[in-house]
């Protein structure tokens, strides 16, 4: 049995629907059921926080997981990235008061995110040192209520972004769905994780 990390959230859909061809079983999966292990004949899945993923693959709680690329960024795992499924399209960017014209880092610069690991490598290799404030949610009411200077956020339209007055400035790194792996299970489980990674790729050829 094939042991699948799901996240809760805005990839639950599409996961389901590509899962689905796969195990029509699937189809019986809710993500709003209290019960968060569901299983079939040949899979168990096991639904969890989107951050939690990569968590699980790469402790062996899982044999393969999906979840945003910014999700294996923030955590940088030794974790095996199998595919790029190719939706949930985002990207993780730098905004800021839509007011202020030229984007400027001064003195005590503050910039709030959960993507903590992820911002304080950008600023890194830019030779800067600012303060990081790690929020759980809601990032754009930092700067509004003067909390930071700036956020780091997922952004999928950014219509978020202008509803609270807010502007991208720097696209950090951009993110979509994955299929990821752990890598002694890739060896120790290597023709059962084969195969379904082949019946992935043969889907996502004919979508």
């Amino acid at each position: 049995m094939i042991t699948i990390a799901i996240p809760k959230g805005r990839l639950f859909k599409n996961i389901k629907n590509l899962l689905t061809k796969i195990d029509p079983n699937i189809e019986k999966f809710d993500e709003n059921s209290r019960k968060l292990i569901f299983e079939t004949d040949k899979f168990r899945f096991v639904l969890v926080k989107p951050f939690d993923v990569p968590t699980y693959v790469y402790y062996g709680g899982a044999d393969l997981g999906i979840c945003g690329k910014d999700v294996i960024l923030e955590h940088d795992y030794d974790i095996y990235e199998v595919l790029n499924l190719g939706f949930g399209n985002c990207r993780i960017s730098l905004a800021q008061k839509k007011e202020i014209e030229e984007f400027k880092i001064f003195p005590s610069f503050k910039v709030a995110t959960k993507y903590e690991n992820i911002t304080r490598k950008y600023f890194s290799t830019l030779g800067i040192d600012v303060e990081i404030i790690k929020l759980y949610g809601s990032v754009e009411l930092a700067p509004i209520l003067n909390l930071a200077d700036a956020i780091v956020d997922l952004v999928e339209t950014g219509k978020t972004l202008r509803e609270n007055g807010l502007k991208e400035v720097k696209v950090i790194e951009h993110s979509s769905a994955r299929l990821i792996a752990n890598r002694a299970y890739l060896k120790t489980k290597y023709n059962q994780l084969k195969s379904f990674i082949e019946k992935v790729k043969d889907i996502l050829k004919n979508e």
